[in-house]
């Protein structure tokens, strides 16, 4: 069975480059899958993709030598045991508050007797190129579990989160941690508010030693996180390099112009 190449990367160390797949096409996945990504993140928590669809996007990845992760709607059992027997090589688990949660999806990411996932299914072997019966063995050394911070509470509990047998990264989501940060007004943290949470996090990692990442909205942004110690980096997504790309367009066509209804990350 093969290694999972991040997974290896985190334990060493070292940093690793990926994006997150929102828009579901394949042809725009396969080419994202043999940029120089090291991983792709497929995002079920918040794109309209099914998971049949779901499933060739995973192996479409796998088979160009790329990483597939998936970030699952939430951290119960049915929805880590879908993505890992669809082939994922991961799972980013979103809006983990507390070490009890962590816990929770780190068991429904390990076969008995450390966790709880059911055995089924065959894809999964197949972007691991191997049999079933190795994937079963081998499975709980080669699974990526991402536990994502993205919330006060979260920050509180980072470290009882990060120190979970288990816990590979711990990956902050700033765009909702900004919104979950708001005051009773509605009013937004400051930028110093929000980094502060964020090196909370940085230093809650350092102290139990497992590594910790962040969304960053451009690749400047993601090689200063890399300089800040980080190590699971996500660049954009496929959208927001479309968007960003069109918008150069349109102002370069149109002086002047502001591109209408472009966004997304």
């Amino acid at each position: 069975m093969m290694k999972n190449p991040v997974k290896e990367r985190l334990r060493q160390g070292e940093v690793s480059f990926g994006t997150w797949i929102t828009l579901g096409s394949l042809h725009a996945t396969r080419l994202l899958a043999r940029s120089g990504f090291e991983w792709l993140t497929l995002d079920l928590e918040h794109a309209p993709i099914d998971w049949s669809h779901a499933a060739s996007l995973i192996g479409a990845i796998a088979d160009a030598g790329c990483v597939p992760l998936v970030r699952v709607p939430e951290g119960s059992v049915p929805f880590i045991k879908r993505a890992l027997d669809a082939g994922a090589f991961g799972i980013v688990v979103p809006m983990v508050n507390n070490a009890a949660q962590g816990q929770l999806a780190i068991a429904a990411a390990k076969y008995p007797p450390i966790g709880v996932r059911s055995a089924g299914g065959g894809m999964h072997a197949l972007n691991f190129r191997t049999t079933v019966e190795e994937y079963y063995q081998h499975a709980n050394d080669e699974i990526l579990v991402v536990l994502q911070i993205e919330s006060p509470q979260g920050v509180e509990n980072a470290e009882a989160i990060a120190s979970l047998p288990g816990c590979d990264a711990i990956f902050i989501g700033p765009v909702d941690l900004r919104f979950t940060m708001r005051r009773t007004d509605g009013t937004f943290p400051s930028p110093e508010e929000h980094e502060a949470a964020v090196q909370s996090v940085l230093r809650a990692c350092r102290r139990c030693g497992t590594p910790v990442g962040i969304h960053c909205m451009d690749a400047e942004s993601a090689v200063a996180r890399a300089r800040q110690g980080m190590q699971f980096l996500a660049v954009g997504s496929d959208l927001r390099m479309l968007a960003s790309e069109l918008g150069r367009w349109v102002e370069t066509l149109w002086p002047g112009r502001k591109p209408r209804e472009i966004g997304g990350y």
